[in-house]
């Protein structure tokens, strides 16, 4: 089995968790907890490129202001009357641009393969942008664990699991949606996360390189 990196192992587990979390609804605890000091040092762990990029969420965070960010979060990926980023895989990977189409209930599929549910407090669908990013978490978690036990079986699994997800959900529509993201933003904040999430995604589906 080849060389495990610990320390690459943990960040990658970080960096999936806080980004998932930073695609909530924002809040003074993201800086009061050090998230985006934690997701920096991740990222830097990972690749130099990423933790630069990731070195301009704090301040931006603090420069933007929580309310002013709730007032982007909200035309971004509430509407009222049209999202700007609909941060649902359905939207960008049915051809009915729905939420809950065919693509959703194929991700659930998935997730029941892998034996992930949703918390009862998630009040959004399966397939939205923080949900995927947890499941990604979950797997990458699952493949570091079976590494670290020397447990090739178990990583094989962890492995098909995660490049299925990728390949099939995740990493399809991450790239348009980060793009939208981006060009619909008013805040640096979201513009920087939009940026951090796809180039980090787009990495984890590449097999490890920065895009």
């Amino acid at each position: 089995m080849p060389h495990f990196d610990l320390n690459l192992a943990l960040a990658r587990e970080d960096l999936c968790r806080l980004l998932a979390a930073c695609h909530y609804q924002p809040e003074p605890a993201f800086a009061e907890e050090r998230v985006f000091e934690t997701i920096a040092a991740a990222s830097a762990r990972i690749d130099p490129a990423l933790g630069e990029l990731a070195q301009r969420l704090a301040p931006a965070f603090s420069d933007d202001g929580v309310d002013a960010l709730l007032v982007d979060y909200t035309k971004l990926f509430l509407g009222p009357n049209r999202m700007l980023a609909a941060p649902f895989g359905s939207v960008w990977l049915d051809e009915s641009k729905s939420v809950m189409g065919e693509s959703t209930a194929a991700l659930e599929a998935l997730y029941a393969e892998a034996g992930f549910e949703l918390d009862e407090s998630f009040h959004s669908t399966p397939d939205h942008i923080a949900a995927e990013l947890e499941f990604l978490y979950l797997l990458t978690f699952r493949e570091n664990e079976a590494r670290r036990a020397d447990d090739p079986a178990a990583v094989a699994e962890a492995l098909m699991l995660r490049r299925r997800f990728l390949d099939e959900h995740l990493g399809r529509w991450i790239g348009p949606f980060t793009s939208a993201v981006s060009a619909g933003a008013l805040s640096a904040f979201y513009r920087t996360l939009a940026e951090l999430t796809g180039r980090f995604v787009a990495r984890e589906a590449g097999g490890g390189k920065t895009r």
